[in-house]
């Protein structure tokens, strides 16, 4: 059995289908898109503009919990940056339970899907209990992050860290013994993880390293190898490069800028997101770029850190991949992401649309800015997250994000600027209806548990902040 629906405006990689007839079967795969009406079949009308659902590559879904809590200054800490607020985090590590830790994720999760993102790489390191020791279940943070996206019904590509010091040549910290596996203990969770996806049909096992600061290089190779032995095809993520201190400690601990010592050392290919990488030379642009790896930008969370401008324009003509993150969840909206990301090059460079340029020099065909960067971060969130989504083609995974025409930013707009007027053109969110793997999880803009979700955050945070 399948359903039909014919779309006023339907995405498609080249253009606009309108109307487009898209045929989703009930196994949530695409089995048919046409511009024309299948024969003697009755179709389903939704009216707008439907495009793919969009895969967040970087998430620590706990960190919403944070958002807005951190934004102070005392003597102090009169001059505040990312390690000041990383203390801020840890405190709220050493309360949080389990139950906190769904309550919170599945808050998240649910504003994603309200943003149009139907599926979230989740870049997950607290494992533990508050004193280091395993649970009884040893998955059983990993299990809570599981349930909290079944209950939404968003997309999961789980992301277990691994995370073994404090900093190169830096014993772990007390709190960050919540975080910690060896080698071993480590690949058992991922195995752990695999055995899940039989009943969570929109579930993905990726891996992670913390970062280069915590993994050594014997300790990244054997778990590297011991993930790809697992799964072949496994996403591997990694935070680089974030801030200038970062780069610093790597250069003196391992001899080599942090994206320079990936591409000498891990052999960085497509199944690889460089999260943030922020601070790269132009030798470690060109190779990145060159790798086909995936720079995972996390725009308003670098921003609110105060991190510094990833090399955008220079990256995206060396012909780089990449993707959209939200990381510490200042904002889950799609559209804003894309927006400071392009408009923080605008005040830098002083000029207008960055990364649009004309596809040939006699070209005379427009180019737009949001429709190149809602594509870009569709592919690159897409090859980071593996979750068979990204397109509305055939044999892709049924998820459609229907955005409402007679929403502020879209008023008066036909397909050609329909993504510019969402990316670039206004506050309100135009999300009116989101599908994942042909089941709609949000119409006119409600998700059915948003109550109930809800008020498991607020008792999650009224716990937590007492």
């Amino acid at each position: 059995m399948s359903t039909i629906y014919q779309v006023e405006h339907l995405h498609q990689q080249r253009g606009w289908l309108s109307p487009g007839y898209i045929e989703i079967g009930d196994d949530g795969i695409i089995r048919a898109v046409s511009g024309t009406k299948p024969q003697g079949k009755i179709a389903e009308r939704l009216r707008g503009f439907g495009v793919p659902g969009l895969s967040n590559l970087h998430s620590h879904a706990f960190q919403r919990a944070l958002a807005g809590r951190t934004e102070f200054v005392t003597t102090s800490r009169a001059e505040d940056n990312l390690w000041t607020w990383r203390k801020e985090m840890y405190r709220m590590v050493d309360r949080l339970t389990p139950e906190d830790y769904e309550a919170i994720a599945a808050q998240v999760y649910l504003e994603m899907l309200q943003f149009g993102m139907t599926a979230v790489c989740e870049f997950h390191y607290v494992h533990h209990r508050p004193d280091g020791q395993t649970y009884a279940n040893p998955a059983e943070m990993s299990d809570r992050l599981i349930a909290a996206a079944a209950q939404t019904g968003l997309g999961l590509t789980i992301l277990p860290v691994l995370y073994a010091h404090g900093g190169i040549n830096k014993p772990l910290e007390e709190t960050q013994k919540r975080f910690a596996h060896s080698v071993d203990a480590y690949l058992k969770l991922i195995d752990t993880l695999h055995s899940r996806r039989a009943a969570n049909p929109n579930l993905r096992v990726g891996m992670a390293l913390h970062s280069l600061r915590a993994v050594t290089p014997d300790e990244a190779q054997a778990a590297l190898a011991g993930a790809k032995a697992i799964d072949p095809e496994a996403r591997l993520h990694i935070h680089v490069s974030e801030t200038t201190h970062e780069v610093a400690e790597v250069v003196a601990g391992l001899g080599a800028r942090p994206v320079q010592w990936l591409l000498d050392n891990a052999g960085l290919g497509p199944n690889w997101c460089l999260v943030h990488a922020t601070h790269l030379d132009a030798s470690e642009i060109a190779g990145l770029a060159a790798s086909g790896a995936v720079a995972g930008l996390c725009p308003l969370t670098e921003a609110t850190m105060g991190d510094g401008f990833f090399p955008l324009v220079e990256y995206h003509e060396a012909g780089g991949a990449f993707g959209i993150g939200t990381d510490s969840h200042y904002s889950t909206s799609t559209a804003e992401e894309l927006r400071i990301l392009e408009c923080g090059k605008r005040l830098e460079l002083r000029r207008r649309n960055v990364i649009a340029r004309p596809h040939k020099a006699h070209d005379k065909r427009e180019v737009h800015t949001g429709r190149l960067l809602f594509e870009a971060a569709l592919a690159g969130g897409e090859q980071a997250s593996a979750q068979g989504s990204g397109a509305l083609v055939v044999g892709k995974r049924g998820d459609l994000v229907m955005l409402d025409p007679d929403s502020n930013p879209l008023l008066g707009h036909g397909p050609n600027t329909a993504l510019d007027g969402w990316i670039l053109g206004g506050t309100q969110n135009p999300v009116r209806d989101v599908m994942v793997a042909g089941k709609w999880v949000i119409r006119d803009g409600r998700h059915p548990l948003e109550s109930a979700v809800r008020v498991a955050y607020q008792q999650a945070m009224a716990r937590l902040t007492n």
